[in-house]
């Protein structure tokens, strides 16, 4: 979701805070939690970073932006635009595998069946996929 790793472990170190802090009442679904309250996170972090990349934008001159790091923060959000309008389910699969979790840790963590997860996450894939392709 984020497309930053160092912004992901911070989000992931504060989802542990907490559940250390302010555990959920039952813990019959305590993945299901975890993902909901990350991604929640996640979220916040991206509104904040928006929010600032328009404050810095507007106080930086045009003239010292650089065409290839505009054409790829374009594309960043087009990344971003595209996993957007996938379901949340198929989100979760495909941010799960680009950050390296195996098929076994993607199902313990969403409750999709491991032998599930690999077909899943080629269907995640494929939405996806025309999902950039319609917006790019």
């Amino acid at each position: 979701i984020l497309g930053e790793q160092s912004a992901a472990e911070d989000i992931a170190q504060e989802t542990f805070i907490r559940l250390y802090e302010r555990p959920p009442k039952e813990f019959t679904n305590l993945s299901g939690w975890l993902i909901k309250v990350s991604t929640n996170l996640a979220y916040n972090y991206l509104r904040g970073e928006k929010s600032r990349k328009r404050r810095e934008m507007a106080d930086t001159p045009v003239k010292e932006l650089y065409a290839d790091d505009v054409s790829r923060m374009g594309e960043t959000e087009e990344v971003r635009d595209a996993l957007r309008r996938l379901d949340y389910r198929d989100r979760v699969l495909i941010v799960l595998k680009f950050y390296g979790f195996s098929y076994l840790e993607i199902s313990e963590m969403t409750g999709v069946k491991k032998a599930s997860v690999g077909k899943s996450l080629a269907r995640a894939l494929e939405k996806f996929q025309k999902a950039y392709e319609r917006k790019s």
